[in-house]
């Protein structure tokens, strides 16, 4: 269709086009992968009334520059960033509408790696099972570089405040919400007790993010907890979130891309709200890791869930009535 809406990318350095992941893919030896900030991916889909699982841009480290061919809503979730359109700033974790031809450039600070970037309507792009989500090992994905094209299944009208000028609505996203956090949440994991007095060093001890970061996982400087139980680890499902002791001075944090077995100890595994915030962590960052119980993780993962609810609820109600 020649009127058809789109994106066109005029500048991206590792940006790809994204969902929830491949939920399916462990039964078929796929990893899952997807978005690595599951939280502020799901926000920034909310914020422009799409579905949960709906693709989006995935910016890593350098961010992305886009001018749309139609009038478009987005919304910029994730790492602090301050989107800009036509070189006017505007707050991040809210509905912005787009005119056709202006340029939005979403850059990345200090404080995060990773930004998340949903237009209403959505991208059409591949899908795999079910979903969009890159996967290296097989070749499959859309990743976007300068000069791409990413086509959307509609635009939308501006919505914007006579009097002020921009698009002005408030979902109830608490203003703190992206920053993250330097201690992870972690629950014991499957071979805690190989380690004996020694896991106690995990919790008391500082480490260092190196830069071997991607979606399969990240590493980090610092005491390694020796086991002390004797004999061969066998290879095995691992979860997402694993953190694994292989020999020497680094611990291996497996993240959404990981394989789906492995062969090192896992003494822990970070929660849901953990990963979020590990997904935002850069190099030569300090971190701390902080035991917690299941209970506890469920909890407060549920009630990131509720607020996303609320979230979408109030969007979608908002945006039926002005269209």
């Amino acid at each position: 269709m020649a009127d058809r809406p789109d994106l066109y990318v005029e500048s991206a350095t590792a940006c790809v086009v994204t969902d929830l992941g491949r939920v399916p893919g462990p039964s078929r030896g796929l990893a899952v992968n997807g978005a690595l900030d599951q939280f502020a991916a799901r926000a920034a889909n909310a914020l422009v009334g799409n579905a949960p699982t709906d693709p989006l841009i995935e910016a890593t480290g350098f961010g992305v520059t886009f001018r749309p061919s139609h009038d478009v809503l987005i919304s910029v979730t994730g790492a602090p960033a301050e989107p800009t359109v036509d070189g006017r700033a505007y707050p991040a974790w809210a509905p912005l509408s787009v005119r056709a031809g202006e340029t939005v450039r979403v850059g990345i600070s200090d404080a995060g790696l990773r930004a998340y970037v949903a237009v209403h309507g959505s991208f059409d792009v591949p899908r795999l099972m079910g979903s969009c989500a890159p996967d290296s090992m097989i070749g499959f994905g859309t990743h976007v570089t300068s000069g791409t094209s990413l086509s959307l299944f509609r635009s939308h009208p501006p919505l914007v405040n006579r009097r002020f000028g921009a698009t002005v609505f408030d979902f109830g996203i608490p203003r703190d919400v992206g920053r993250t956090s330097a201690v992870l949440d972690v629950i014991d994991g499957p071979d805690a007790a190989e380690f004996g007095p020694g896991l106690k060093r995990l919790y008391d001890s500082p480490y260092l993010v190196t830069p071997r970061i991607n979606h399969v996982g990240l590493r980090v400087a610092g005491h390694v907890p020796q086991r002390s139980a004797a004999g061969e680890v066998l290879s095995r499902g691992v979860p997402i979130g694993a953190i694994e002791a292989p020999t020497g001075d680094e611990l291996l944090v497996l993240m959404r891309g990981r394989g789906i077995t492995a062969g090192y100890p896992v003494l822990a595994v970070l929660t849901s709200c953990a990963l979020d915030n590990a997904a935002q962590l850069r190099p030569g960052q300090e971190i701390r890791f902080r035991r917690t119980t299941a209970a506890v993780a469920t909890s407060a993962y549920l009630e990131r869930r509720r607020l996303l609810d609320r979230v979408a609820l109030r969007a979608r109600t908002a945006f039926a009535a002005l269209l």
